[in-house]
């Protein structure tokens, strides 16, 4: 599961780190059937802030890796095509030889989707890749942004004197129950006595 995670973060990194030119021009050269299937997972225009939306929402439910996979299907074929019979399971040297040429025809942005995008597939070469992704020069993903877990809620702000009131009121519930405890305490003692 963890790995999976990791995989899904590659994934979301390479496609925040695409600009919004090499999005429009890789949805411009789409053939009819891509653009159809992008159509059924992106809401609205097929521009860069949908796309980037139908990401931010399709994390857990496979939208983001259907949307990669729809938008590397070319830049992947071509991959494979240079890769020849090392497709199924090419070296870091075999994917460094042939990765400056996708990146010449594909831009840097759409390369590093279809390569992250592989990683989600669990592709063989998998840790190859992960490799290139996070220690490569010319491939390596930015870091991470660091994003709150949930909204920014601010307390209230409160006078120095609501404040002393409410300690107040705290010791003094405090002080009652320490005596409502020592009170039961002693009636414990005297009926245990008794008895």
């Amino acid at each position: 599961m963890k790995t999976r995670l990791q995989s899904l973060g590659l994934l979301d990194r390479a496609l925040r780190a695409t600009s919004d030119d090499e999005l429009t021009t890789v949805v411009e050269g789409l053939n009819d059937d891509h653009r159809e299937a992008l159509e059924r997972l992106i809401e609205g225009p097929l521009e860069p802030d949908a796309i980037r939306a139908a990401v931010a929402k399709g994390r857990i439910d496979g939208t983001m890796e259907s949307l990669a996979m729809v938008l590397t299907d070319a830049s992947l074929a071509d991959c494979i095509k240079e890769l020849g019979d090392h497709a199924d399971n090419p070296t870091s040297d075999q994917l460094r030889a042939v990765l400056p040429g996708i990146v010449e025809r594909h831009g840097l942005g759409i390369t590093r989707v279809m390569l992250a995008s592989t990683v989600t597939g669990e592709a063989q070469a998998a840790p190859v890749i992960r490799d290139l992704l996070k220690h490569d020069d010319a491939l390596k993903l930015p870091p991470a942004e660091t994003r709150p877990a949930g909204p920014i809620v601010r307390a209230p702000q409160v006078s120095e004197a609501e404040r002393d009131a409410v300690r107040a009121r705290r010791q003094e519930q405090k002080r009652k129950k320490q005596d409502a405890a020592r009170i039961r305490r002693e009636q414990s003692a005297k009926a245990r006595n008794r008895a």
